[in-house]
């Protein structure tokens, strides 16, 4: 269940939705039960999915995620991958990037993947693309220069994915702190962005989903 402040959608459609979701599998399941008792900010099921969805539908080969966590957002892009695949994925907690590796490994996946355990401001500059897909989950206050320095990574079609835009509702309440103002002004700068075409999704606590033209 979603935060009790500025939810998205009316208790009843938001327990309805989360019933239809399949069970997820043993690994996923552990990852979130993990994530639960440690108070790990994951990506929402249903975002995972989603997330799942988007690589597969368009085939992505190359996947960049920027936000490892434990390895719930990138297991769901892992999977997506074709035989030959890559997720390149960023962190700076190396402990957290173990327990990924660890739940990829038990998933059958972590051939897919390769961590890089340094701040992604530093790592994007040096990285090569291109990209199939871009997902970004980490600081909030950092989410315009990662976008802007992942942005020539990514070949024409690529998608570009953010997670936490509605930010428990705080950015269309007209909250103030340095987190929601940096997502409210990311959110208008990559909507009005001349190389995306991007909507907001009321899906979890809201994903930017946006192609580069």
């Amino acid at each position: 269940m979603k935060d009790s402040i500025g939810k998205i959608l009316r208790e009843e459609q938001e327990q309805y939705l989360e019933a239809l979701l399949p069970a997820r599998d043993p690994v996923a399941s552990a990852i979130e039960a993990d994530a639960a008792q440690h108070r790990v900010p994951i990506v929402d099921p249903e975002v995972g999915r989603f997330l799942y969805i988007a690589a597969r539908g368009i085939q992505a080969r190359r996947v960049l995620e920027v936000g490892t966590a434990t390895g719930y957002s990138g297991l769901w892009l892992a999977r997506a991958l074709p035989e030959g695949g890559k997720l390149v994925t960023i962190d700076v907690n190396p402990a957290r990037q173990q327990r990924a590796r660890e739940s990829w490994a038990a998933a059958g996946v972590a051939d897919r993947v390769e961590t890089i355990t340094r701040p992604a401001l530093e790592v994007l500059p040096t990285l090569s693309g291109p990209f199939d897909l871009v997902f970004i989950d980490a600081l909030k206050e950092e989410y315009q220069q990662c976008f802007d320095l992942a942005l020539p990574l990514l070949r024409p079609g690529a998608l570009v994915l953010v997670d936490n835009v509605l930010w428990k509702g705080r950015v269309a309440a007209g909250e103030h702190d340095e987190e929601t103002d940096a997502i409210r002004d990311f959110n208008a700068y990559t909507m009005s962005h001349p190389r995306l075409t991007a909507v907001i999704l009321p899906l979890g606590d809201g994903v930017l989903y946006a192609v580069v033209e």
